[in-house]
Formats: C-alpha cells, sequence, structure tokens
C-alpha cells in the first residue's frame, strides 16, 4: 500500500531516535497502531533503516497473527528498538494498512515531528515526495539492489498469498 493512501495522508512524519542512545533511526516515521492489536502504539517507517540499525535473533512469529518478525537493534548502543515484519500474513496484508514493514516500539524510541519546508507547518505524508523522487533522503534510501530485492520479495510474497 502506498503511503499516498487518503487515510494516511494527513500523519504528521516524524523523527525517530533511540531513546536509550539519542542515534536517529529514522527521518519517515509514523504514528501508527498495531494491527494485531489496536491498543499498541508505536511508530513505522517505509524506508529500510540500513544504517542506523541492524537484525537480532531469528524470525518469530507473535499469538496475535502469523506475521514473520524479526527484531532490530540500534547500530550505535546495540539495544532492540523494534522489528522488521519480513512476512506479513495474509489478514495482515488485507486490512487497512499503511504499507510499512518497519516497526519502532513507542518505549524505545523518542520522537519529533518534522517541519515543512517553509518551518512553519507541520510536514505531513501526504506532502512527502514518492520515494522514487525523493532526494533528500539519500541516507535512508535503498540502493538499486535492495530495490530489486524489495519489489522482488513483495512479488513473492503476493504470489504466496493469492495461490492460497
Amino acid at each position: 500500500m502506498s503511503t499516498s493512501n487518503a487515510s494516511f495522508k494527513n500523519k504528521c512524519v516524524a523523527q525517530v531516535n533511540c531513546i536509550f542512545c539519542e542515534n536517529l533511526l529514522c527521518t519517515r516515521g509514523m504514528k501508527a497502531v498495531l494491527l494485531a492489536d489496536t491498543e499498541v502504539e508505536l511508530f513505522s517507517t517505509d524506508i529500510p533503516p540500513n544504517r542506523t540499525v541492524d537484525f537480532v535473533a531469528s524470525c518469530y512469529s507473535t499469538d496475535s497473527c502469523k506475521c514473520k518478525l524479526r527484531d532490530i537493534a540500534c547500530l550505535k548502543c546495540g539495544n532492540v528498538v523494534g522489528y522488521h515484519v519480513v512476512a506479513p500474513c495474509k489478514p495482515c496484508l488485507l486490512s487497512c494498512n499503511n504499507g510499512h514493514f518497519w516497526m519502532f516500539n513507542s518505549d524505545a524510541v523518542s520522537t519529533l515531528n518534522r517541519l515543512d519546508a517553509t518551518g512553519l507547518n507541520l510536514l505531513l505524508w501526504g506532502d512527502l515526495p514518492e520515494l522514487e523522487d525523493s532526494e533528500n533522503e539519500e541516507s535512508e534510501s535503498p540502493s538499486e539492489e535492495e530495490c530489486i530485492s524489495i519489489k522482488a520479495q513483495t512479488h513473492a510474497l503476493l504470489s504466496v498469498f493469492t495461490d492460497s
């Protein structure tokens, strides 16, 4: 799902920092709720935070859904700050979601709402450039190889769920 979806256009864009060491984790954060339990608030991003976090441990699933998850930790301090949805389950894919697969736990991050180019208004997701057109997010943008890999993974996931 694209972040240009009408229900997400008016959400604020946040800078997400590690609460343990204040390391900048991403500049395209969105406040969200867990699909499997809407009482749980978290932050998500649509760009893999490649140079700020890394995977720890192996994949797991929860009791509330069958998504395959893998924890991510801050590269600066090593604390777990969230998780990556490696393979979303069919119910989560079909539910209303923002299309983000990188999640940050609210109790492990601090956030700051970003301002637009004027510095007077909050930056909204609807005002962000599409990922392909973005020039200001180079530090977080995936490489061409990663884009190809992400597209291949998405295609494979969709094939798995449509064949089921």
